[in-house]
C-alpha cells in the first residue's frame, strides 16, 4: 500500500481559547476523491487552509507528498519550515476559493499564464499554450481576452480552476466552489469538476454544502464537526445509513433546506 498523499497526524488548531481542529487525524490516498462535510464552524475550510499555508498549526505535524508540511528536517529533528520550504511545498497543491480571486486587471489568459511563468519558469509560449488548453477544457476558449468582469459568475469559477490547473498541482482543494454562485450557475461549475474526477489523476479534497453533488463525484466522504472526524465512508453508506446520531441529524436538517 502506497503513503498517503496527504496526512494530518495528531493535528491542533487554535485561534486564541476557541479549538478548530481537535486532534486530527486524517489521510487522503493518492488519487483519491474525498468530500468534506459539516457544520459551520466544524474546521472544514480550515484542514484546506492549513493545507494551502494559509493558516499555521497549533500541533501535530502535516504531510504532503512525504513531506512535512509545516516542518522541515534539519540535522534529523523536525523544526519550523522556511518560508523557501513552504513554497516548494505549496507547488503540489491548487485551490478554488468560494470568492473567484482573480486578478481584475489582467485578462482571462494572463489570469492563468502569470504564475507558470514567474513560478514554474515556464516560456510565454509554453504557459498561453497550456492556458488555451484548460480554457477549453472549462469551456472557455472563446473568452481569452476578456477581463473577469466580463464574465459570470460562473465562467470567472470556472476560470479560476483553469488557473489552479496551469500550476501542475497533484492536489486539487475546493472550498465552498459555488456557494457565492447563483442557482443556475452551479451546474456549470460542478460540470468541470466532475470532468475533472473522471478524466484526470488529481487527488481531490471538496468541502461542499452541496450534498447530491457529493455523493456523486466522491470516493469517500468525512462528517466533521467540533474538529474531529465523527464518520467517514463510501458516500453511498453515509448517506443512506450513517451510523452515528450526529450525522443523521446533520443529514437530514442539511437535506431538507435543499
Amino acid at each position: 500500500m502506497t503513503d498517503p498523499i496527504i496526512k494530518f497526524d495528531a493535528v491542533g488548531k487554535r485561534f486564541g481559547p476557541i479549538t478548530v481542529l481537535d486532534d486530527l487525524d486524517f489521510e487522503v490516498a493518492d488519487g483519491e476523491k474525498v468530500t468534506i462535510i459539516g457544520p459551520s464552524g466544524s474546521g472544514k475550510s480550515t484542514i484546506l487552509r492549513i493545507l494551502m499555508t494559509l493558516e499555521t498549526i497549533s500541533e501535530g505535524v502535516v504531510h504532503v507528498a512525504g513531506e512535512p508540511l509545516w516542518h522541515e528536517r534539519r540535522g534529523g529533528k523536525l523544526v519550523a519550515a522556511s518560508e523557501a520550504h513552504l513554497r516548494k511545498m505549496r507547488q503540489h497543491l491548487g485551490m478554488v476559493f468560494q470568492s473567484f480571486n482573480l486578478f481584475p486587471h489582467m485578462s482571462v489568459l494572463r489570469n492563468l499564464t502569470e504564475a507558470p511563468i514567474r513560478v514554474l519558469g515556464l516560456s510565454k509560449t509554453e504557459a498561453r499554450e497550456r492556458a488555451r488548453e484548460l480554457l477549453d477544457m472549462v469551456g472557455l476558449a472563446d473568452h481569452a481576452e476578456k477581463f473577469p468582469h466580463q464574465l459570470s459568475g460562473g465562467q470567472q469559477q470556472r476560470v479560476a480552476i483553469a488557473r489552479a490547473l496551469a500550476m501542475r498541482p497533484r492536489i486539487m482543494l475546493f472550498d465552498e466552489p459555488t456557494s457565492a454562485l447563483d442557482p443556475e450557475l452551479v451546474g456549470e461549475v460542478q460540470a468541470v469538476i466532475r470532468r475533472l474526477s473522471e478524466e484526470h489523476d488529481l487527488t481531490m479534497l471538496l468541502v461542499t454544502h452541496e450534498m447530491r453533488f457529493a455523493r456523486e463525484i466522491s470516493d469517500r466522504v468525512c462528517f466533521i464537526d467540533g474538529g474531529s472526524i465523527r464518520e467517514q465512508g463510501p458516500p453511498e453508506e453515509l448517506f443512506t445509513n450513517p451510523k452515528e446520531a450526529r450525522t443523521r441529524d446533520f443529514l437530514q436538517a442539511i437535506l431538507a433546506d435543499n
